[in-house]
């Protein structure tokens, strides 16, 4: 079978932008996107800098971009994505600084990974090994799967934006020990969480969950710990008040009232907010992008109304 696949390339020591080459080989039928690449680099260009350990989607090594959308090369067929002979078009992970050509650098995943504090906090010495019932962690199987591959933080929209994000990967990292059983450091954790660049600033996107190769689902994590940290009480943030926000607008008015979430959001007290907010709304003036300081009431927001004061009774009764 012949691929055709087309490589973003980036050496910092002879080139000062990236660039894409194209290369056409002979695969067998099964063979993955990692089996072209190494072909490539064996048998056609020496040059080609990729990562890889396993071959079997348990290292994590070899996430990159594959036409557009995080994957572990070693487990994507070429067939998956190219069933007709199309153009395979392959990068390194976004949100990842390139080292060279598909290999990034890790440096700072691995750091946002440690400050969660990644291990089971308790307030005594065991004597022996600190072994839960295996009910007790049923709850994890999901999240422990990750193999902290980054497809996760490639995909992720608000590192885009903020790289001080904690980041998908390592949030759900800090589920997995928020929801310990054997963990007595819970509340601590979800106060550290609730911060600037904590769980909060997830845009629930749901990327992270679609290009996750083995179903942790990071987003799911992350918005139960919202709701943990509610439960403990942390709810002067920005975050727990543009929940409570929205959701007072559309059982009142049965839309999103935009300014006033933004106000409410920063908080009412919060002068420097209060300040930055001015700043972003004088700049949304000029761009014609500021929303009506009135919301207009739409048709059948009765509807509206009505379910959502209904979704929140019976909240409140379960």
């Amino acid at each position: 079978m012949e691929a055709q696949i087309k490589v973003k390339r980036f050496n910092p020591e002879n080139e000062s932008e990236s660039f894409y080459q194209d290369y056409s080989l002979d695969v067998a039928e099964d063979s993955t996107i990692l089996d072209g690449l190494i072909k490539i680099r064996e048998e056609i260009d020496g040059t080609l800098a990729l990562r890889c350990s396993c071959r079997a989607s348990i290292c994590g090594s070899c996430s990159m971009k594959v036409n557009g959308s995080a994957k572990l090369v070693c487990k994507t067929r070429i067939k998956e994505v190219s069933p007709n002979g199309e153009l395979v078009t392959v990068e390194p992970m976004g949100n990842f600084p390139v080292i060279k050509d598909l290999v990034t650098d890790m440096d700072l995943f691995w750091s946002k990974v440690k400050s969660v504090d990644p291990y089971v906090k308790t307030n005594f010495e065991p004597e022996a090994e600190h072994i839960a019932s295996n009910e007790s962690m049923t709850h994890l199987l999901g999240v422990m799967n990750c193999i902290m591959c980054g497809a996760c933080v490639s995909e992720c929209t608000a590192l885009e934006v903020d790289p001080t994000f904690t980041g998908p990967a390592a949030l759900a990292k800090a589920y997995r020990f928020v929801a310990d059983p054997r963990d007595e450091e819970k509340k601590s954790r979800l106060g550290k969480l609730n911060e600037n660049s904590g769980v909060w600033d997830c845009t629930r996107c749901l990327a992270c969950v679609e290009v996750c190769p083995k179903d942790v689902a990071p987003m799911e994590r992350i918005v139960k710990m919202r709701d943990l940290a509610i439960e403990e009480g942390y709810t002067n943030t920005s975050g727990f008040r543009h929940t409570e926000s929205f959701n007072d607008s559309i059982k009142k008015h049965g839309r999103l009232d935009e300014t006033r979430l933004a106000l409410e959001s920063t908080g009412l007290l919060n002068i420097s907010g209060l300040i930055d907010l001015a700043v972003i709304g004088i700049k949304s003036l000029f761009k014609g992008k500021i929303p009506p300081p009135l919301p207009h009431k739409p048709k059948e927001a009765d509807k509206v109304t009505s379910i959502a004061k209904r979704l929140d009774s019976q909240e409140k009764e379960e």
